[in-house]
């Protein structure tokens, strides 16, 4: 038995699991799917310090090989300017030249960087004595584990310890476990059965029994949990949900326990005195400090590459925005104003139904507008968290009827049998042609259906709620959304979700601010309270005048199909028939124009009826890429609608609407820089790191996708679960459709009160000072003015005026 010489603190390996842990970003199941930062828990890091962390634990790079920015740079995408501007925030000290061209010229000469080295680990050095796959087969069975343990019913034979906490669940599993002995190593079962019963304690001794320094806690459990990393991010979710209510969870103790376990098992079992020697110079290695390679001119190259090319996308987004805009004056009231979610793909929506009437104002908002609600349909067993996921729900609301129980019907079994592991081919070897009938249906509908609408026959129940926040809840919304005069006789209040078939990432296309799940529940009860007499008598008191003939009605906006169809339309009142009618026509018009401007991007020919083609993708169970979902995100813009109504920015920026002179005291400013934002760097986020890693941060090839366990996906059949987006949302097979870029938000409001903001909230400063968001302000005239430099500072923003060229496609070079 390898000892140690000296017994490493309880107090500090308590410490170094609990940074482990919020190293560690969450990853929601697959019925509650959301974008992901994968960086969330290095925001008190820069980028070339993650990288360097990251790429030691995965192997995983963090930023493009050079190669991309050079394509890059040869297109004319990354200027001067921006280089120089770069090169200038990486300081006196850096190892690269201090002149764009040279710095060109040496992107243009590095070939591909080298994959990052690993740190060591027992049973990757066991792999190089033995020549058997040590390091998959732990992965292997510690997902096996997991996956009967946290199955949500897809599972025929589920784990029989699933009530035990989960250290104790895999103790009994691993006992009776004999794969390690088939492939060579003994005494595993006997080393599980003579292990403390608690997590905590199996962590203190296996790290005993290694040999391993404090110094070395941090880098050996990133290394150890990355390596089932994608089941270690579904326990963070767990965890995550947890603290929502104050709670707590042992899951990822739980596995890192498991995981030492292995090692401890390997290096014991197979004691052989080469790997016991490699062993020994791997804990010195895993002592070091990483910070050395810090200052390496490949890695210090790339992030200044990475940040021109941000810098250059800015340039572009300025130049756009630097245009005449004509005074509001005194608009007549519109006929209707339609309130979008910010999502990306609205924009092209809002944009086409304003060229179809100039009658519509559009708005835009975070898709829960506002009410943070789990939310129950009428005959469905479970609620859904109808919310983004920084929040918890407030209230568990749902429809007239929905307290009442039914039969269960046949259909999960069913569905159980036709997915089993033991009976798929059974399935169809039984049923025979009576099964082709199904197929030939889906296939059809694949040519001639429409996408079914969420049924909304049903009355809310908003009993759940007390009469006086409703009140609060409208209010909040309406001075959210900047509308608290001026309303149109009709408001719609649009949701959105998607409509696919055979598409285990459907929940990735709906709505993020709603969990991943569909906006229309949303929609429906921020309308319901809206028109409630009661609501609008107070929020009259509180300085919103609603007027008497305005009413607000719900819709859905189906972002595969772009058909945006009306709800609980029997619940308008007649006097609003007209105004329905035409809006209903105003929105089958916008829905054929965004249909025609996404049908190129989606590989629709020309001559093609691009209507009839979109309908269809969305009901084909053979199509990897019913629509590109939020692929090209990059800006965020909170400003009134006015600054960007005569832009195309391509479904490529979060539009809020906010307007400051309305915010007396910032407090829907602090809103906006708190949640949407962060929301959305969340996604930017995961698209980026989706494209920049896609083996570690991505799931993979869509067509090898196995669901497991009802939660999440392998690719093939094994290995850790996959995290991330599929290759198939970000790239067309020739060439990507994302861009790899942070967030960057453009904010019209007084930088003084920014910086307030900024101040109150460390957790936002750690993203803005370490550039996972840039942040620019706008102003009066919408036109870029300050941007924001670590540490607090305002700083001119300077672009070229005469620079106004739509903005960039992404170079084939890419």
């Amino acid at each position: 038995m390898l000892m140690s010489t000296s017994t490493i603190p309880p107090a500090a390996v308590n410490a170094a699991v609990c940074r482990a842990i919020s190293r560690i970003a969450p990853v929601w199941p697959l019925q509650d799917f959301v974008a992901v930062n994968p960086f969330l828990g290095f925001a008190n890091r820069n980028l070339t310090d993650t990288a360097l962390q990251i790429g030691r634990a995965t192997g995983a790079r963090v930023v493009m090989p050079p190669s991309f920015y050079a394509g890059l740079i040869e297109a004319g995408r990354i200027k001067d300017q921006d280089l120089a501007a770069a090169r200038a925030e990486l300081g006196p000290l850096s190892c690269l030249p201090l002149e764009p061209p040279a710095i060109a010229a040496l992107a243009c000469s590095v070939g591909e960087e080298p994959a990052m080295e690993r740190s060591p680990s027992v049973a990757a050095l066991a792999e190089s004595v033995t020549r058997v796959a040590w390091e998959q087969i732990v992965t292997d069975r510690l997902s096996a584990w997991a996956a009967g343990y946290f199955d949500q019913g897809q599972a025929v034979w589920s784990s029989p310890w699933q009530q035990l906490p989960p250290f104790a669940a895999w103790k009994a599993e691993a006992r009776r476990d004999r794969t390690a002995s088939i492939w060579g190593l003994p005494g595993f079962r006997a080393l599980v059965q003579a292990l403390p019963d608690s997590a905590e304690a199996t962590i203190h001794e296996a790290l005993h029994r290694l040999g391993v320094s404090e110094l070395a806690l941090d880098a050996y459990f990133d290394r150890l949990l990355a390596s089932i990393g994608g089941w270690a991010a579904y326990a963070r979710q767990l965890l995550w949900q947890q603290e929502l209510r104050g709670g707590d969870d042992e899951t990822l103790p739980a596995l890192l326990a498991a995981r030492l376990t292995w090692e401890v098992a390997l290096l014991e079992g197979l004691d052989q005195p080469q790997l016991r020697a490699a062993w020994a110079e791997a804990c010195a290695t895993l002592s070091e400090p990483p910070g050395a390679a810090a200052k390496s001119e490949p890695l210090a190259l790339q992030t200044l590459l990475q940040t021109a090319y941000e810098r250059a996308w800015q340039r572009d987004l300025a130049a756009r925005l630097d245009h005449k805009v004509s005074p509001a004056g005194n608009r007549p009231r519109p006929a209707v104003q339609a309130v979008f979610c910010i999502d990306v793909r609205s924009e092209v929506f809002r944009r086409a139904l304003e060229a179809e009437t100039r009658e519509v104002e559009t708005l835009g908002f975070a898709g829960f507008f506002g009410f943070a609600v789990s939310f129950r349909t009428a005959g469905a067993a479970t609620a859904t968290d109808q919310c983004p996921v920084l929040l918890a729900p407030q209230y568990r609301v749902g429809e007239a009827g929905c307290g009442h129980r039914h039969a269960a019907p046949a259909g999960p079994a069913w569905q159980a049998f036709r997915r089993s592991s033991v009976s798929a081919f059974a399935f169809v070897e039984t049923l025979g042609l009576t099964y082709a009938g199904k197929l030939i249906a889906d296939g059809l509908a694949a040519l001639t259906g429409k996408a079914q609408l969420p049924e909304t026959g049903q009355n809310l129940d908003l009993s759940a709620i007390p009469a006086d926040h409703r009140a609060e809840l409208a209010e909040g919304a309406l001075r959210g959304m900047s509308l608290t005069r001026g309303f149109a006789r009709l408001v719609l209040l649009a949701g959105h979700g998607a409509s696919t078939r055979n598409n285990p990432h459907a929940r990735g296309l709906d709505c993020g601010a709603c969990g991943g799940h569909s906006g229309a529940p949303n929609a429906r009860l921020a309308a319901a309270v809206l028109n409630d007499p009661a609501v609008r008598e107070t929020l009259a008191e509180r300085g919103i005048a609603i007027p008497a003939d305005t009413v607000f009605a719900a819709g859905l906006h189906d972002t595969t199909t772009d058909e945006l169809d009306l709800l609980d339309t029997a619940r308008i009142p007649g006097t609003h028939a007209d105004d329905l009618r035409r809006l209903t026509g105003w929105l089958a018009r916008a829905g054929q124009r965004c249909r025609a401007e996404r049908a190129t991007g989606l590989g629709i020919e020309a001559r093609a009826n691009a209507d009839r083609a979109i309908l269809a993708r969305s009901r084909d169970w053979s199509q990897v890429r019913p629509e590109w979902g939020l692929a090209g995100c990059a800006g965020f813009i909170a400003a009134p609608r006015v600054r960007t109504a005569s832009l195309n920015l391509k479904g490529r920026c979060f539009l809020h609407s906010y307007d400051w002179r309305q915010d007396d005291n910032f407090s829907v400013l602090e809103l906006i820089l708190t949640a949407p934002v962060i929301v959305a760097s969340w996604i930017v986020l995961q698209y980026y790191a989706s494209v920049v890693d896609n083996r570690t941060f991505g799931s993979g090839n869509k067509a090898l996708h196995n669901v497991t366990a009802g939660l999440g996906v392998l690719e093939g059949n094994g290995g850790d679960l996959r995290t991330g987006l599929p290759w198939q949302s970000v790239h067309d097979g020739k060439r990507l459709v994302h861009e790899p870029l942070r967030l960057t938000v453009a904010v019209e409001a007084p930088a003084e009160a920014i910086g307030s903001v900024i101040a109150r909230h460390p957790s936002l400063q750690n993203l803005l000072d370490n550039e996972w968001i840039h942040l620019l302000t706008l102003d009066d005239a919408g036109q870029v003015q300050h941007r924001y430099r670590p540490g607090g500072e305002w700083i001119a923003f300077e672009t070229s005026r005469r620079d106004c060229s739509a903005m960039p496609e992404l170079s084939d070079a890419a």
